[in-house]
């Protein structure tokens, strides 16, 4: 029984390491051995004992990266502070699980292999986290590699393997480090060490000769970013709506008066349904017209039909003719924010009508990967929360988009590490599909990005500012861009074919 606490105390550790990988609290470096204290504690246990200590990391990195959802809940969900904080521990053991996950496979593959199972262990890292982007509720926030985003020669290897083939990178460090460990073989050990140090020197010259080379352009627009940072409780308020888009108005003038021939304000930017207000809609074709822009900006669509209706999340684009060219709704939804999943599980099979039900917005997802056109070009427009699923955002070059738009609302969150963390997870989207991304924040963080993932211009958070720059487009298209997300569900093809070969020693 002596046993039993040292290994529980590794695992919480590796929950702690994992939390201070990523901002606004934690340093990338520290990933690079987050998972080897839970790696050690493995050694020996299977079975449900490695399941569980696996649980304690997901839990405990959970809680640190998540934290601020029950202020959200709470502050504008209109949650008590209890349920808003039961709502975050709910969101957190959900999470949990695929770190679990990972444990238990690990542990599995030490049975049956030994040490050397320590050295294949980011088959299985990986392989969990394409499962936690596509199973449960889909939500791959913080996945590992992004705690690499300032990193650039190592997050080049993404145009090929998606913010993946970094998660399995930093996993096999701490592998390694693991494998160091608990080997006793000197040569191995050795052999081991100078494996990783050779994967490692090759991805790192290649990322740095990727970034010594030009961006191949197809033309340029001179674009403003608008973040007219209005505050979370004043957007929806109606009394100050008319108020709220005069900010974004004032700031477009700005924009225009520097050149500016688009000018793309944030998600929700107007809070009034464009087709059924023909006063504010005159007013934003003439603005378009007044200044000759292309006018992006977030705006919801609403269906009444038979006594029911329906919600869409959207972005709109006019042309400076004053036409609305381009309509989209957002596709993937933020889960216990513009849905509630699992919501017969959580009100006991529709029995209870919980309050978080109520409370949430219930949306309805977009079904069509819409693109718009600006002087010949094309560009894409995603949403929020959209910006962290690699394949969703490669579906867009796939259609001809030559430029990544992303419109956002973060003020939910405050100064919390949420913003960080959103937009170190967008920066990846241009990696992936070697294309410019360009970021409109209500509060921040507003920023445009190259398609080597390098922040070209970036705003603080809460700043009412425009953000004007030309930007390239681009129509070279990227091996992830083409081929999609081959080599995660190859390690997790991988990951099941050892599992099945394993056989406890």
């Amino acid at each position: 029984m002596r046993g039993l606490p040292r290994r529980e105390l590794l695992a919480a550790l590796s929950g702690v390491l994992l939390a201070l990988s990523f901002p606004k609290f934690g340093r990338g470096f520290v990933a690079w051995i987050a998972i080897a204290p839970l790696l050690i504690s493995l050694h020996g246990v299977s079975g449900a004992r490695a399941f569980r200590l696996g649980y304690v990391t997901g839990a405990v990195s959970s809680l640190g990266l998540l934290y601020w959802t029950s202020s959200v809940v709470v502050a504008y969900g209109g949650l008590s502070l209890p349920v808003g904080i039961g709502v975050m521990g709910l969101l957190c053991l959900a999470v949990a699980l695929f770190p679990s996950l990972f444990a238990w496979l690990v542990g599995r593959w030490l049975a049956a292999f030994g040490p050397v199972a320590l050295l294949i262990s980011p088959v299985a890292w990986v392989g969990t986290e394409i499962l936690r982007a596509h199973t449960l509720f889909r939500f791959p926030w913080c996945l590992l590699g992004y705690s690499q985003q300032a990193n650039l020669p190592l997050i080049q290897v993404a145009r090929y393997t998606a913010v993946y083939g970094v998660s399995f990178l930093v996993a096999a460090a701490s592998g390694v480090l693991a494998y160091l460990a608990l080997e006793r073989s000197a040569p191995r050990r050795h052999a081991a060490g100078l494996a990783l140090a050779a994967i490692l020197g090759a991805v790192w010259l290649d990322g740095s000769a990727q970034l010594s080379r030009p961006v191949g352009a197809a033309g340029q627009v001179r674009l403003g970013l608008v973040q007219a940072s209005i505050l979370q409780e004043e957007k929806w308020d109606e009394a100050k709506g008319a108020e709220n888009v005069a900010r974004h108005e004032a700031l477009t003038v700005q924009a225009a008066n520097q050149g500016a021939r688009l000018v793309i304000w944030p998600e929700s930017s107007v809070p009034f349904y464009f087709d059924r207000t023909p006063e504010l809609a005159d007013e934003l074709r003439g603005l378009a017209r007044r200044y000759e822009t292309y006018l992006l900006f977030g705006n919801d669509d609403r269906e009444d039909a038979a006594g029911s209706y329906k919600v869409w999340v959207g972005a709109k684009m006019l042309t400076p003719a004053g036409e609305l060219s381009y309509r989209y709704h957002k596709i993937r939804l933020v889960p216990f924010g513009e849905y509630v999943p699992m919501q017969r599980l959580l009100t006991f099979g529709g029995r209870v009508a919980a309050k978080l039900v109520q409370q949430v917005a219930d949306f309805t997802p977009g079904d069509e990967y819409s693109v718009a056109e600006v002087d010949g070009h094309k560009l894409a427009a995603t949403i929020c929360y959209e910006a962290i699923f690699p394949d969703l955002l490669r579906q867009f070059p796939e259609r001809g988009a030559e430029l990544l738009v992303n419109v956002t609302n973060d003020g939910w969150y405050g100064r919390s590490s949420a913003p960080y963390q959103h937009f170190a997870m967008a920066v990846f989207r241009a990696v992936e599909n070697g294309r410019y991304l360009v970021r409109a924040a209500n509060t921040g963080i507003t920023a445009v990005v190259d398609p080597r993932g390098r922040v070209l211009a970036r705003t603080q958070l809460f700043e009412r500012t425009v953000l004007v720059r030309d930007v390239p487009f681009v129509r070279d298209v990227t091996f992830y861009a083409r081929h999609g997300d081959v080599f995660a569900w190859s390690c997790l093809a991988a990951a099941c074919a050892l599992t099945l070969a394993a056989r406890p020693r």
